[in-house]
């Protein structure tokens, strides 16, 4: 049975992966050329399941040797003193099998894991889809034609899939008022493993260091009463407002500014939820943030699409006569996992993007003294937050009996 998945990002490939171990044939493609994957993108989390997903593929020491090694933060406000918080005790309180790592890097490896088992497609980009009842007809933009017997949207936030099957993506986002910029620059603060924050109303900004590089990252995190109005491909237009929102901000921001136009892995993007009723339609189907997007950066995105793709992959090999009917089984199967998931993203935006001066004072505060507590008391917090709720609602199943004798493409 030959699937065909758009984006090699993170759902993708983990989709892929285990469709190959269940005797599938699968098919990535994607629309920028290979040499993007390496260590650019933001740092992205792994919790419980996701981490559990990773180890059954093999791949968890890699990640773990990728990891961003930062290990504090300094916290900065005007006129306020700093606040220290110690990262590598926080992380080993939040859950077991947590791992910190550049979204670059985490892609990576999971090509790296497929790349002999299925066939990739770089530079091109599917232009239509017609399913039939009995296959899909795929036309891309190279100018190829061919049929699959399922197609899957693992293509993110702006999918082309979802655009073309389930409409513009108006009708199905929910911004959250807020906004993320991602690039990195030589190492001008002298960071290491640490990380560097200020913090005002509306506005978390800084820098950390990457130790495959020895270069920095600068992170803008805003918050705007209006929606920003720009378009997601064009960068010269996204830098311009990200220059705008912080052109009289002062503190180090000055210097993170200055090496922006240099910047080849610059990312930019609105906080915003995908909110659809459902992910598939006969034989496609959507996974990952191009279903379900719970907001880059605030909502546990990355471990949501690693969970989910073993969940379709699984789904489809326990109904492989059926693929429509696995496609249904998938969408029941992670739907109290993608409820939950909703809630994440307002709750970590109120949290980290102060919405006033009292929460300036207290939130670094609040931050710092979590890794104080005893390692369980900080475990059942976070079990108790909507995260670790959301991560832990669904038990992750195990379909080993479905697998089949690995086979090279």
């Amino acid at each position: 049975m030959k699937v065909l998945i758009s984006g090699a990002s993170v759902a993708g490939p983990v989709l892929a992966y285990w469709l190959h171990r269940y005797g599938f044939e699968p098919t990535i493609v994607e629309r920028t050329p290979a040499m993007r994957h390496g260590l650019g993108g933001h740092a992205v989390d792994l919790f419980g399941p996701a981490s559990e997903v990773a180890r059954r593929m093999g791949r968890w020491d890699a990640i773990e040797a990728a990891r961003t090694r930062i290990e504090s933060m300094t916290i900065e406000r005007f006129g306020k003193r700093p606040v220290h918080i110690d990262l590598s005790r926080l992380y080993a309180g939040i859950a077991s099998g947590h791992v910190e790592i550049l979204r670059g890097e985490l892609t990576k490896v999971l090509y790296d894991a497929t790349r002999d088992s299925t066939e990739y497609l770089f530079g091109d980009s599917i232009t239509s889809l017609n399913d039939d009842g009995a296959g899909v007809d795929v036309s891309f933009e190279s100018g190829e034609e061919r049929r699959f017997d399922l197609v899957i949207g693992a293509d993110g936030m702006h999918s082309n899939v979802r655009r073309l099957v389930f409409g513009p993506e108006e009708s199905m986002r929910r911004p959250l008022g807020g906004y993320l910029a991602v690039y990195s620059m030589p190492a001008v603060l002298g960071l290491g493993d640490r990380m560097l924050g200020h913090l005002s109303v509306d506005r978390l900004c800084g820098a950390y260091g990457v130790h495959q590089t020895g270069q920095e990252r600068a992170t803008f995190l805003f918050r705007t009463p209006h929606e920003l109005r720009y378009d997601y491909r064009d960068k010269d237009e996204q830098k311009a407002l990200l220059r705008k929102e912080f052109r009289d901000y002062g503190w180090k921001v000055p210097q993170l500014l200055e090496h922006l136009d240099s910047a080849d892995d610059f990312y930019f993007d609105s906080i915003s939820q995908i909110t659809l009723d459902t992910w598939q339609r006969g034989r496609i189907a959507l996974v990952g943030d191009a279903g379900f997007c719970p907001a880059p950066a605030v909502g546990g995105g990355t471990s949501l699409a690693v969970v989910t793709a073993y969940i379709l992959a699984g789904e489809l090999a326990a109904a492989r006569s059926d693929p429509p009917s696995g496609l249904r089984n998938y969408e029941r199967a992670i739907r109290r996992l993608v409820d939950l998931s909703r809630g994440i993203g307002p709750r970590v935006m109120r949290s980290i993007i102060p919405t006033g001066p009292g929460a300036v004072r207290l939130m670094p505060i609040a931050a710092a003294a979590v890794p104080k507590l005893p390692i369980a008391v900080q475990r059942f917090i976070w079990s108790q937050n909507a995260a670790g709720k959301a991560l832990t609602s669904v038990p992750l199943p195990d379909y080993s009996d479905l697998t089949r004798a690995p086979r090279a493409v």
